[in-house]
Parts: C-alpha cells; structure tokens; sequence
C-alpha cells in the first residue's frame, strides 16, 4: 500500500467520464474520499469528461463527481484542472461549484521541490496538423465564448459529429502520428527550462528518460483500469486503484 508521504501529488487524467453512473465515476468517488486526501495537491490534466459542452448541461450530467470534487477541495486540498480537447468548454460555473483551480496548459508547477512541466500532451502531437487546427480553435477564449452561445441542442449534435469525424479520423491515421513529436516536447522544454514532463492524452502510459530530459505520461482510465501517478521526493510512482478507489496492494 502506498505510504502517505508529505510532499505527495497526485497526477489523473483521460477518465473520459460519461456520466455519475459508470464504474469510473464510482472507482474516481472513492479515490477522491479517500487516497486523494493524503496528498499535498490533485492535478487533473484534461479529459476528464468525456465531452462536455457547457456548465448549463455538464453540471446536471456529472453532479456526484463534481460533489465528489467539492467535498475533497472543502479539506484544503488544492486541486488542480486543465482544460483538455474533450472538456475544454468548461467553464466558471465549473470552477465555482468545485473550488478546483484553473490550470493553463502548458505551465511549469514546483513539484516536489523539482520545476515540472504540466500538459494535457495535445500540445506536443504536432505531427497530427489536423488536430493541431482544433486545438488552436478551442484554446482561444473567444472562440469558446462564441461556441457557448449556441443553443444546447445544437451544441449537442455538433458534439456528436464531431465526435464521429474524430473516429472516422484516426482510422486514417499512421498511430505515430497521434503521439507526441520528440522535437516539439524537447524544444518546449527547453521553452520552459524544465527536465521534467507529466502529461496525459495519448493514452500510451510510459516512464522516458531521454538524455535527462523525464517525461512521464499518464494512464488512460477503463472500466477495469484506473491509475494515479504519485510524485515526491522519493520519486514517481505509479498506483493502481481497485474498484472502489483504493490504492491497490502492490
């Protein structure tokens, strides 16, 4: 079991909720109750959603997570949330009921006593052009703010194609494509003068030491799957969640 630690954080992303009533929703609840709360900070680093396309429909979708949320940043527990391609119209009313705290992506955080470079990772797939596109329109405030003026309904169903053109997308795609570019992570890191990276969205959970440059990915979260990646002054760790949102024996 992991051993609370005082300089602790907790690293998540790409749960990809879809609801309170799934087996993430439950397992992210129970960690949140639970491990979260031994930690000096929580840094949830894009998708945590599924989709989510404005406070006026997430907030009814996901409200247990987002009490599950609120209650943990009620123990002073400063959490931490960046905006990723899936969640990126989250917005005030999010941050209000939860009390987590705006994350810009990329951006450099003091971890455990070490400058550490924090990314959702999509900034880094520079080699996917047509993602890049995308992501540059959802990064800008005022694009956002013009999207959020749409009515629901048609919100809803631009969510849903989009979402099937994504999938019809990738089909097309080398998989090298979708990961990172090696030249773009070691030029923002040196951008940013850090030798550390945490970073979620390719799914491809991974420990890279590359000439001292680190850069630690973040698992993906399944049904069956659920990991918390830990960082102190012992080191990194990577720590299993069972169902219920312990940290599993290791």
């Amino acid at each position: 079991m992991e051993t609370a630690w005082p300089d602790t954080c907790h690293f998540i992303a790409d749960l990809h909720l879809t609801g309170d009533d799934t087996a993430m929703a439950h397992c992210l609840a129970g960690y949140l109750a639970g491990p979260a709360r031994q930690a000096v900070a929580l840094y949830i680093l894009g998708d945590l959603f599924d989709v989510w396309i404005g406070d006026d429909d997430g907030l009814n979708t996901h409200a247990a997570t987002l009490a599950a949320l609120a209650n943990l940043t009620a123990t002073r527990v400063p959490v931490y949330f960046q905006r990723g391609n899936r969640d990126f119209a989250v917005g005030r009313a999010f941050f209000e009921r939860t009390g987590l705290r705006p994350l810009a992506d990329p951006v450099v955080h003091r971890i455990a006593g070490q400058p550490t470079l924090l990314a959702h990772g999509d900034v880094f797939c520079t080699d996917d052009a047509a993602h890049q596109r995308f992501r540059k329109r959802y990064t800008n405030p005022r694009w956002r703010a013009r999207m959020l003026k749409l009515p629901l309904a048609v919100r809803r169903i631009a969510a849903r194609r989009a979402r099937a053109r994504s999938q019809q997308a990738k089909t097309h795609k080398a998989p090298a494509i979708m990961d990172v570019a090696h030249d773009s992570v070691r030029g923002l890191a040196a951008e940013f003068d850090a030798r550390r990276i945490i970073h979620g969205h390719t799914h491809r959970p991974a420990d890279h030491d590359d000439d001292g440059l680190r850069r630690h990915v973040l698992a993906d979260w399944r049904d069956d799957q659920a990991e918390v990646l830990t960082v102190s002054r012992r080191g990194v760790r990577r720590m299993a969640l069972d169902p219920n949102g312990r940290f599993a024996c290791t």
